[in-house]
């Protein structure tokens, strides 16, 4: 059953990342041009499934996700902002490129890799928690990196960043689809207010196309660049699939939370890296391939780290 439940999780995005990349490198797809693509998974499909998903959770299921919200959110905040620190240390990068390196590190690839996963190991019940665990990351860290994009590109043309164009900027990050679909879908489950059935199909129909896009988009983007192995991706590699699980572990210790919980936030807190930082840094044009060659190895190792973690965590 654990092999065969990483098998249908990894094997299919590594067949979609695949068929992207193969699709950019036989020029099928635009692989310099992508910003059609990109504007379809991050301001329609991405928000579309978020919201759908938190916001058909009853107000009791939500409520009983709080222990989960707060561990990963800890998580990946603590990861973010070490990485972040880390990476304008010791690499010397700009701003922009730390954040992007940093929430690719941090926020581990739930849409694409955590839900099969999740509905494999722990079954249907799983999806409430892997919805949830996207929204902390969507509403946490990735305005966090948008802000820093948005300010570097007000300087990037020359101009002086004021009070006034500091809060534009964490206006137009805080507004973005990917990160107010999910909070207002929150919004609504706390509520105690149903979303409608038909509300819902209409969602789920273009919400069901996010993971699978943004893995293609993701192909195609990582065709156009060359794959790069230095210690910078080695040690994001470790980071992601071995630190993040690890640090999981230390702050459940500190947090309430049911057993139950706490091996579902553990187990998606060894998923691997997430594509949102490959998305941002083609939308900001930004270097992407470096966050890239992160996604790629991140995901090659899981197949290692993610069998380990269920044998540990779900060993019947």
């Amino acid at each position: 059953m654990m092999s065969n439940a990483i098998l249908m999780a990894l094997v299919p995005v590594f067949f979609v990342l695949l068929l992207g990349y193969a699709a950019g490198r036989f020029h099928i797809v635009d692989n310099l041009h992508v910003d059609a693509l990109n504007a379809l998974v991050m301001d329609f499909a991405l928000p579309a499934s978020l919201f759908a998903a938190t916001a058909s959770a009853s107000r009791h299921e939500m409520i009983d996700q709080v222990p989960l919200c707060v561990a990963l959110g800890v998580t990946m905040l603590l990861l973010y902002v070490a990485w972040y620190f880390a990476a304008r240390r010791f690499s010397s990068v700009s701003r922009s490129d730390a954040s992007l390196q940093a929430l690719t590190i941090g926020f581990p690839n739930l849409a694409g890799v955590g839900l099969p996963i999740v509905a494999s190991v722990v079954g249907p019940a799983g999806t409430v928690p892997v919805a949830v665990a996207l929204a902390t990351g969507s509403i946490l860290i990735s305005p966090l990196t948008l802000i820093v994009a948005e300010m570097e590109a007000v300087k990037a043309r020359g101009a002086e960043m004021s009070g006034r164009q500091v809060v534009m900027a964490v206006w137009r990050a805080v507004t973005k689809p990917v990160v107010l679909a999910p909070a207002l879908g929150i919004l609504l489950s706390l509520s105690d207010l149903n979303l409608d059935a038909l509300a819902h199909a209409c969602l789920a129909l273009i919400g069901n196309a996010a993971a699978g896009v943004a893995l293609f988009l993701t192909g195609a983007i990582l065709s156009a660049q060359s794959f790069r192995l230095d210690w910078r991706i080695v040690v994001a590699t470790i980071a992601s699939n071995i630190v993040r699980p690890l640090l999981a572990v230390t702050v459940i210790h500190v947090v309430p939370i049911a057993p139950d919980t706490a091996k579902t936030a553990v187990l998606l807190a060894a998923v691997p890296s997430g594509f949102f930082g490959i998305l941002f840094a083609v939308n900001y044009r930004l270097d992407s391939a470096t966050v890239g060659s992160m996604v790629i190895a991140s995901t090659g190792f899981s197949v290692v780290t993610l069998a380990v973690a269920i044998a540990m965590l779900f060993p019947n």
